[in-house]
Order: structure tokens, then C-alpha cells, then sequence
């Protein structure tokens, strides 16, 4: 029964072929593919974010994929909640899962819990940009104050990241609590996923190859017309800057480089991209070093 409800997950960095193997491996044992990417919910992001094709999704059932528009908020939490489900129909017809994709906050949720959807008010939000205009020391001595003096915090907690830091505020003002009672109940808390046993699959490449492959992706997305997806999300007020969906590799160089008049052109655009896709490569080999259980090493 336990390997009846087995979770099977395909993960690696991006470009490096996850997409091919999930499919041979989802055909082959009567599988549903659940994605992992956090940009493969947005609809109308086609090209940039290599989601899989019609034909592709024609021969294995896919979830996970267009389940929101780019300017639409979509949590972990969210997604969690969606998987979740998404799991529990699958195996109710019969089928096995296949988790791909490495999204690492998505990824993570199989093993670990989310943090609480705790809701950050306005007057909260405009509270803590006051105290941020006010300067990162300013920021920090507040944040210190709402926590004992900062003996009410993680040991670990990184006082001067700014992003940290105003997160922190937001926590502790929204919640009356201290990050140390925040993170206690997210430590008491479980994954979505905790019943569910799994088996990770981490596919690897060598840096050369992987390189190759971001720089050809990175050239046929435009071939296949990512600038024009991009003008017309842009069009139609669907990225924004510093959100997911416009901060994504490739629509952020994309949108940047038309607004900028198109400098040095498409060549200047493809490697623009694939350098943002090398560098994301790097952090996510890093990631999976650390951050969750890997029974598999496959290299492709």
C-alpha cells in the first residue's frame, strides 16, 4: 500500500533535461505528472518558461500548468493546497504520481511544512515602509525592540539582510508574536506531504554540457518568438517589475531589453538570458546539496 502511494520526484537544475526523462518514465509506469516550477502556473508565459508542449501534455496528463494569470498572486501555500489535492485524485483513479520540476521553495513543500498564510494588513505594510524610509539601522533596532532585544529571535537570524529584516517586521507586527514563537510553530508544524512516502530523483549534468544546453534554449526560445509573448504581456499590463511573474528569467531580460530599444539585439538578449539561467544553475546545485533528501543521482 505504502508503495501505492509513493510519490516519485524528478528534480535537477534548470535545462537539464527533466522534462525528457519524466516523460519517458511517466509512459513507461502509468503516471500523472504534477509540476514543480513556480512559473509554469502563469498562463500566456509559454515560451520563457520551457513548459512543456501540447504534444508533450497529449501523451502524459499534466498538472500544475497555467492555473493562474501572471498579475495574480500565487503562494507556496497555494500550491501546496493545489498539489495536495492534485495528489489525492491521482492516486484515486489508479495512477501514480511524478512530481518534475525545481522550484526549490515548491520542492522543499514535499518535505517540510510551509510557512503560515499569515495575512500582512495594509496599515501593516505601510507601517514597516515607514520604518524602512528611516534607514536598515533604524530597521533593525525596531525589529530588535519588538523581540526583547533580539534575545526573542533565531540564534541564526541574519540582522543585516535587509530583506530579512523587513520581512521580520511585517511577521512580528501582523502577529504580535516573536520570531522566536513564529519559528517555534513552524517547527511544530509538518509537510502537506508527511503521510506520503517518496523517492527523489536528482538528474545531474556536467557544467560544459549544461552550459551548451542554456545557450541553445535560451537561442530557440527567441526563434520561437519569446520577445513577442513578452510585448504582449507587457501589452495587456500582466508583468510588472518585482513581482514573480516579471522578475522570471527571460521576461525580466526581455522586458528590460524592449524597454531599453532592443541594445545590441536578439544575440545581446540570448546571452543575457542564458546568463541569468547559468547563475540560477549555480544556486540551485548548491540548494540540492543541502536542502532535501536525495536517494538518486542519475546523471544524464
Amino acid at each position: 500500500m505504502a508503495e501505492e502511494r509513493e510519490i516519485l520526484i524528478f528534480t535537477g537544475t534548470t535545462a537539464v533535461g527533466k522534462t525528457e526523462a519524466s516523460l519517458a518514465c511517466a509512459e513507461k509506469i502509468g503516471a500523472e505528472i504534477l509540476s514543480c516550477d513556480s512559473t509554469n502556473v502563469y498562463r500566456g508565459m509559454d515560451i520563457g518558461t520551457a513548459k512543456p508542449t501540447r504534444e508533450e501534455r497529449s501523451r502524459v496528463p499534466h498538472h500544475g500548468i497555467d492555473l493562474v494569470a501572471p498579475n495574480e498572486k500565487f503562494s507556496v501555500g497555494d500550491y501546496v493546497a493545489y498539489a495536495r489535492k492534485t495528489a489525492d485524485d491521482i492516486l484515486s483513479r489508479g495512477k501514480k504520481i511524478l512530481v518534475c520540476g525545481g522550484s526549490g521553495f515548491y520542492l522543499k513543500a514535499f518535505f517540510s511544512p510551509v510557512a503560515d498564510a499569515l495575512e500582512i494588513s495594509e496599515a501593516v505594510r505601510e507601517r514597516v515602509a515607514e520604518i524602512l524610509a528611516r534607514g536598515n539601522a533604524f530597521a533593525e533596532e525596531t525589529l530588535r525592540a519588538l523581540n526583547a532585544g533580539g534575545n526573542a529571535a533565531p540564534e541564526n537570524f541574519d540582522w543585516k539582510n535587509p530583506r530579512r529584516v523587513a520581512k521580520g517586521l511585517e511577521r512580528c507586527l501582523a502577529s504580535g508574536k516573536t520570531l522566536a514563537e513564529l519559528k517555534a510553530a513552524f517547527d511544530a508544524g509538518q509537510s502537506a506531504f508527511a503521510a506520503f512516502p517518496k523517492r527523489t530523483v536528482l538528474f545531474v549534468r556536467e557544467k560544459e554540457d549544461l552550459n551548451r544546453r542554456i545557450e541553445a534554449r535560451a537561442r530557440k526560445m527567441l526563434d520561437d518568438g519569446l520577445a513577442d509573448e513578452v510585448r504582449a504581456l507587457l501589452a495587456a499590463g500582466m508583468l510588472r517589475p518585482g513581482t514573480p511573474a516579471g522578475d522570471a528569467i527571460g521576461y525580466r531580460e526581455t522586458a528590460a531589453w524592449l524597454r531599453q530599444g532592443e541594445p545590441g539585439g536578439v544575440p545581446a538578449l540570448a546571452e543575457a538570458i542564458a546568463l541569468s539561467t547559468r547563475q540560477l544553475a549555480a544556486k540551485q546545485r548548491k540548494w540540492f546539496r543541502t536542502q532535501i533528501p536525495v536517494d538518486e543521482v542519475r546523471a544524464l
